[in-house]
């Protein structure tokens, strides 16, 4: 009893110890992070959130992409919404894993390691430097101030002097290790809790968000329901020569009794964000057309999307002309620039009208009153964007103090003796450089390093 109880401690200590070490292995963290980047591509190249149909039509059977790439491999591996497979996410935590056992058992020691120092008291200890000299005069006083100039933070006591700057340097993995893990976090989050919808809106409609087309499994907090927008108006600006230049949306958020909390003219690049929701403009269409039979009321029309031989895209709708149905004209448009074809049963070209305009059809007077477009709105919440956001921002800031160099001097006053020697963990040149202006400097001699007995052979190795 007594010899298990007590080996069983010690078995899983050392399963920890092991289990630590492999988290912390450098090419793990390089295979994840590889692994990471290529389902990401694929989540880039591969329309993410699209509809069965959608992928039965751009990823068929026969052929196959690649010769296996098809729809129902796409769906069996959830290739339609990588990033919030499972396995994505274990990858993510698996790599975060990996950033903090390295973090705890490289980075903190190293900086425990840096901070920790001892004076050298024994000449022999400057041999180990890779920088070190052996000068006739000195002053360590005077040393300390030209050091100081250099913002070294210098400790002196007796006849010993430690001098050390860019300990942020040893920061800075620190800083990188946290950031990646704040990107990490904020990525799982936003796929447990974001969602993706979109909605096409005629004008004049006022709609809530229901077409959701991805969502994670904590998402439905996310989805307003005590407020919805409506389309105060949608336009399209055309180029001189008939082309689209840009389409907008004016919309409103606005409460359960109609009241307007927020408004904004949304274009492609400029979307509405409200409650953490954000509205990007992305398409359009035309939703229907309001036409008047010689004295009759306005009566609007839906118009629906057909497909041309040449691959464009019209919208057309079916008018009546007599109360019987028994005669009536098919109505086409391509844009919302106002421009409608007539057409007969037979399917002969009658008239061209415009909004505004009337023409004479079977006998009445059909008079196009206006063409109503609808928006196309991608809609999204990702609470996890502000820390993915800030995860970045402190990437930045840690890479760039990463780069600061780490650099100690050490000196010593033994008898009529001066010796003093350094180091840095890179741009060794530069910390030679100034390492011996600051000797120059200290001894005001040209020739000091080469008449006093200076490492010169380290020198060269170290270049």
């Amino acid at each position: 009893m007594t010899a298990d109880s007590s080996s069983s401690p010690n078995s899983i200590k050392k399963f920890q110890g092991q289990l630590i070490s492999v988290l912390a292995d450098l090419r793990l963290a390089i295979i994840l992070l590889l692994a990471i980047a290529i389902f990401s591509i694929s989540g880039t190249v591969i329309e993410q959130g699209q509809s069965l149909a959608f992928y039965q039509e751009n990823y068929p059977e026969d052929p196959a992409l690649f010769g296996f790439l098809s729809w129902k491999v796409l769906l069996l591996l959830g290739l339609d919404h990588v990033y919030r497979t499972w396995w994505f996410l274990s990858i993510l935590v698996l790599f975060g894993s990996s950033l903090t056992a390295c973090t705890f058992t490289r980075q903190f020691p190293a900086l425990k390691a840096a901070r920790r120092w001892n004076y050298y008291t024994e000449p022999r200890q400057f041999q180990k430097l890779a920088l070190s000299t052996e000068l006739e005069t000195g002053s360590l006083d005077s040393l300390a101030q030209l050091l100081g100039e250099k913002r070294y933070r210098v400790f002196q006591e007796g006849d010993t002097l430690y001098a050390r700057k860019g300990i942020v340097g040893k920061i800075g993995p620190i800083v990188v290790h946290a950031s990646m893990l704040m990107i990490i976090a904020g990525a799982i989050w936003g796929a447990m809790t974001g969602f993706l919808a979109q909605e096409m809106v005629p004008t004049g409609v006022t709609f809530q968000v229901r077409n959701i087309l991805d969502a994670g499994i904590w998402a439905k907090p996310q989805i307003p329901t005590n407020w919805g927008v409506h389309v105060n108006r949608f336009w399209i600006d055309y180029t001189p020569d008939g082309n689209i230049d840009q389409f907008y949306s004016d919309l409103s958020v606005v409460d359960k009794e109609g009241k307007e909390l927020d408004r904004e003219t949304i274009y492609v690049n400029k979307p509405l964000r409200y409650r953490g929701v954000t509205f990007y403009q992305t398409d359009w269409g035309i939703a229907g057309v309001q036409v008047q039979l010689n004295n009759s009321p306005i009566f609007q029309l839906p118009m629906a999307k057909l497909e041309t031989n040449n691959g464009s895209t019209i919208w057309g709708t079916w008018v009546p002309t007599k109360p019987d149905l028994s005669e009536g004209i098919s109505l086409l448009t391509s844009d919302l620039q106002g421009t409608l074809f007539i057409y007969d049963v037979k399917g002969k070209l009658i008239s061209t009208v415009r909004s505004g305009m009337s023409a004479e059809v079977n006998g009445v007077t059909l008079k196009i009153k206006d063409i109503i477009g609808s928006t196309g709105l991608q809609i999204k919440a990702d609470p996890g964007i502000p820390l993915v956001y800030t995860g970045f921002g402190l990437l930045m800031v840690g890479v760039v103090m990463s780069y600061v160099s780490h650099s100690q001097i050490w000196a010593l006053q033994k008898g009529d003796r001066f010796f003093v020697g350094g180091r840095t963990n890179r741009a060794q040149v530069g910390f030679e450089r100034e390492v011996i202006e600051i000797l120059d400097r200290l001894t005001e001699k040209k020739d000091t390093l080469d008449s006093t007995g200076v490492n010169v052979e380290s020198l060269a190795n170290q270049n």
